[in-house]
């Protein structure tokens, strides 16, 4: 068993990612006597596969110190975005093109699949396995515990809440936004404006007072970008009430796109 570092003792990102790679492959048997490698950019990529096909299921306290130490220093030195720094492009409304989970605000988005416990594809670079990967494996879990108690998978439209754990956000905000298959209907449109509306009616709820949106069902789940952005722009125009939200994107087609609707 791979023995806790001192407490104490200074530990640098690279003693932290060497335990916590250890710890892992120490989990299952199948990861069993896989080496640490020694370069940097390979242990990151190796401890995020390790991370992303990881089961929802509990951890020492030992290893989630270590980790959330780690986490939170890995987004330091990518730098953290605070709202306080945003211009509002309307009122209330304000366009970012970055890092989602490098954001400080009250909560951030994730655009979750039915499961609700995250993207299983070690490394993938979906919102879904980002949010993840920086909040912990504790995220995954809890959004386990969630599903447990509901019994179900969850419909699109809808959505949850759960901390936010190692992302410098205040909370995490999981949608299930539609699935579109050949041409888009207005079933598709209805659900994705739900997602909309189901974020900022929980963010309501728990006095959250700033939400950032990612751009919901336009990655995998295939809805057409600037119908997707029209029909966002326009719920949150409605419904935000008081909320300040930030449209969060992060190619330059998609800033491209909401800066012509916004403003």
């Amino acid at each position: 068993m791979t023995v806790p570092p001192e407490k104490g003792l200074p530990l640098t990102q690279q003693d932290r990612r060497r335990f916590l790679i250890r710890r892992l492959t120490e989990e299952s048997p199948r990861y069993r006597g896989i080496e640490v490698p020694a370069g940097a950019a390979e242990q990151r990529k190796l401890l995020r596969a390790l991370m992303n096909v990881r089961p929802p299921r509990p951890i020492g306290e030992d290893f989630l110190a270590v980790q959330d130490a780690y986490l939170r220093a890995e987004t330091a030195a990518k730098g953290v975005t605070d709202i306080a720094e945003l211009a509002p492009v309307e009122p209330g409304i304000y366009l970012w093109q970055g890092d989602i989970t490098a954001l400080r605000c009250g909560a951030i988005v994730n655009a979750a699949n039915s499961g609700m416990t995250g993207c299983y594809v070690p490394g993938h670079n979906c919102i879904d396995n980002c949010i993840h990967t920086y909040a912990g494996v504790q995220l995954r879990l809890a959004c386990a515990e969630l599903m447990e108690r509901q019994g179900h998978e969850e419909p699109a439209g809808t959505a949850k809440l759960t901390e936010a754990y190692d992302l410098p956000c205040g909370y995490v905000l999981h949608t299930v936004g539609p699935i579109v298959e050949g041409e888009v209907t207005a079933e598709d449109e209805r659900l994705l404006a739900s997602c909309y509306c189901a974020c900022l009616e929980l963010a309501r709820a728990h006095g959250i007072e700033s939400v950032a949106f990612c751009c919901i069902s336009t990655g995998v789940f295939r809805f057409p970008k600037n119908r997707a952005a029209q029909i966002a722009v326009e719920t949150v125009r409605q419904f935000r009430g008081g909320i300040e939200v930030i449209f969060n994107v992060h190619s330059q087609e998609n800033y491209n796109i909401y800066r012509e609707l916004l403003g």
